[in-house]
């Protein structure tokens, strides 16, 4: 499993929070503070705890625009990478 996907998840959901509108803003800071627990986590992640996390990341992109959601958009491929890799384990 590549651990640093879950890295590039945060980092891009902490790129989406800093471009995002307020209504959505704090949603996204807290998102990013999720994958940022599950990287320090990663053995106990699974796939029902990481499709939660898949879960609200739509949620956000449906609430976002422009940059922020590209942002998100990136985030989710990446948090799905993980989830690709943890199927294989």
């Amino acid at each position: 499993m590549v651990a640093s996907e879950l890295q590039n998840a945060r980092t891009k959901l902490e790129d989406a929070a800093d471009t995002a509108e307020d209504d959505i803003s704090d949603d996204l800071s807290e998102a990013a503070g999720e994958f940022g627990r599950l990287e320090s986590e990663t053995d106990r992640v699974d796939h029902t705890m990481l499709d939660d996390h898949l879960n609200t990341l739509r949620q956000l992109r449906e609430r976002a625009s422009g940059e922020t959601e590209a942002a998100v958009d990136r985030a989710i491929e990446h948090a799905e990478t993980y989830r690709k890799d943890l199927e294989q384990a």
